[in-house]
């Protein structure tokens, strides 16, 4: 089957992860969640495990097998020969419950570390799997609401002065000064359950003494250690991932602001809504707050062990109502596009999807003309000319693979 336009409204996978909210992606896409399931993302794209749907009006298409069966005509050859397949993956996510304290390979290291484990027989699916694909996967987030995360390692006066200021990690100072981030962060990584246990119970207990008193806000890594223990009967098996919440910076994005995260550097997202843009890939390696599998080893050969100053981007404005937030790598970009009785107009280089989070205008294309409202999705294949007109306000972002 052919598809006759160049401009389609597109179908994206609800993902019901447990750390979800259960509202905010339901009113957004308008659907109702009368199962009460949690809906942690919205994904756009091509991923043989959730691919969205592409539809003229008449007939209907797995974006994935699309490409596959139509590959120059949907992303280039150009891309094709570059990436084999869209580079990207495009999500909405609502975090409700802190995601696990994570890394992400270089893609050279992804491939060696996929190929080990095909050779070993690992199956693709077992739960003690660490790359599902060769690829690595830098990805970018832009907040939707207020939006919390860990990301990377504080400086180095401001770990010290937690290990100072914080009686439970006084006896980490020495390790700290004489063996850096690795040796520090390794040492507590590799505790055994009972040590961490004795190390941070009364840590805890503090903490929660503290949050039930109104002395902590969501700036201070107590404020996430008392949401872990929310609602729990008592303290035990204590997760070693409430290091990371100490050691690393605690970063909060405004809507519109936006944080890249390449490989080697750990993160958590804490709270809120936001835009994500990745690359297709779904390798990933934790180090705590979750209850799937933590490779510490192999957290630790792939870990940036050095400060980082957060760079949260407010983006570029680069004219024609949208503002880009520079990536730097080649296998996406995202665009925000800000309409008010306007409209955008462009040229796609790519196969770009842009999806409607406010308002919404009419898509008018060489081939089709579309209406795009709040929630709804539309993809664009590469040389089409087209704009959205708004007759009022209308906020939307454009994923795309830079030329």
């Amino acid at each position: 089957m052919e598809l006759l336009e160049k401009s389609f409204h597109l179908a994206g996978k609800v993902q019901h992860y447990a750390w979800g909210g259960f509202d905010y992606i339901p009113n957004l896409i308008g659907f109702n969640n009368k199962e009460h399931k949690p809906c942690a993302e919205y994904w756009m794209g091509a991923h043989p495990s959730a691919s969205s749907i592409i539809s003229d009006g008449k007939n209907t298409a797995s974006l994935n097998e699309y490409i596959k069966n139509h590959p120059s005509e949907t992303i280039t050859n150009t891309v094709l020969n570059r990436f084999g397949e869209l580079p990207y993956l495009f999500k909405i996510l609502d975090v409700k419950d802190m995601l696990s304290i994570q890394v992400h390979p270089t893609k050279v290291e992804a491939e060696k570390g996929f190929d080990a484990e095909e050779a070993a027989g690992i199956s693709i699916t077992a739960p003690n799997r660490n790359y599902k694909d060769r690829n690595h996967k830098p990805e970018v987030m832009v907040a939707l609401s207020e939006f919390w995360l860990l990301h990377g390692f504080k400086p180095h006066g401001e770990l010290l002065k937690i290990l100072q200021d914080i009686k439970e990690f006084n006896v980490l100072i020495g390790l700290f000064k004489f063996n850096g981030y690795k040796g520090l962060y390794q040492f507590v990584m590799e505790m055994d359950q009972a040590d961490i246990d004795n190390m941070l119970t009364p840590l805890v207990e503090r903490e929660l003494r503290r949050k039930g008193d109104g002395e902590l806000t969501k700036a201070e890594p107590g404020w996430w250690v008392c949401k872990l223990f929310d609602g729990s009967q008592e303290i035990k098996n204590i997760d070693r991932g409430i290091f990371s919440i100490y050691f690393f910076n605690i970063v909060k994005a405004n809507p519109g602001e936006a944080v890249f995260q390449g490989a080697g550097i750990p993160h958590a997202y804490l709270e809120g809504q936001n835009v994500e843009l990745m690359a297709n890939s779904d390798n990933v390696l934790r180090g705590g707050l979750t209850p799937k599998h933590i490779d510490v080893t192999e957290l630790m050969k792939h870990t940036a062990f050095e400060a980082v100053v957060p760079n949260v981007m407010s983006g570029n404005d680069v004219g024609n109502n949208e503002v880009l937030y520079p990536c730097p790598v080649p296998d996406f970009g995202i665009k925000k596009i800000s309409l008010n009785a306007n409209k955008h107009q462009s040229v796609a280089t790519s196969l770009e999807i842009i999806i409607a989070i406010e308002g919404g205008g009419v898509l008018n294309s060489t081939s089709s003309n579309l209406v795009i409202k709040q929630g709804e999705v539309v993809a664009i294949f590469p040389g089409e000319e087209y704009t959205i007109e708004s007759s009022g306000k209308c906020v939307l972002y454009k994923a795309f693979v830079p030329a």
